[in-house]
């Protein structure tokens, strides 16, 4: 559901002379709102977050925080790998390579953000929807890859514990190939 301003959230300042992350906000809400992308405010002063929806990774939740001088964005992408670590992570500088407006980041405990950063003058229609399509298409398109890379062991444990149980295995159809060993569910 999105926000709309009302008494909980106030519009942002659109008046002339308007701070800068001020007219930026009356940009961003704006767009969000034509682009029916979901969003709240989040806890922070200038912060809004906003919620993509995706295909592989059903959702990448997305933190814009608006200042005055820049304006950043921070997406959730993965959790730190439980193996295969020099090959997950050379992945992920790899596909850095071809990234616009953000790269991945790993935060101190081993978790994989996607981070990016405009001035705030910057701030329009134009350049959030190329944002936005760059974050989601990072997270969502190598979501798979990433999990297959990272997660393989847990992957292999849960679906041998499920094909035992006679219990679903739909939530990993998509790496049926690395998993089924011809006794499939």
């Amino acid at each position: 559901m999105s926000a709309l301003p009302d008494e909980d959230v106030q519009p942002a300042d659109t008046r002339p002379g308007a701070s800068p992350a001020a007219a930026a906000a009356a940009r961003l809400t704006a767009y969000l709102g034509s682009a029916e992308l979901d969003w709240e405010l989040g806890g922070r002063p200038g912060e809004y977050v906003v919620t993509l929806p995706g295909e592989k990774k059903l959702k990448t939740v997305v933190s814009v925080l608006v200042r005055d001088r820049t304006t950043s964005l921070s997406a959730f992408v993965i959790r730190n790998p439980d193996e295969n670590h020099e090959a997950f992570y050379r992945t992920l500088l790899r596909k850095n390579l071809r990234l616009q407006g953000v790269a991945y980041a790993v935060d101190t405990d081993g978790d994989v953000y996607l981070r990016g950063e405009l001035a705030t003058v910057a701030v329009d229609a134009e350049h959030l929807d190329q944002l936005f399509g760059v974050v989601l298409a990072a997270s969502d398109d190598a979501f798979n890859e990433l999990l297959a890379l990272g997660f393989l062991g847990s992957m292999k444990k849960e679906w041998a514990w499920r094909v035992s149980r006679g219990e679903s295995t739909r939530n990993l159809d998509a790496f049926r190939h690395l998993l089924d060993d011809g006794g499939g569910a």
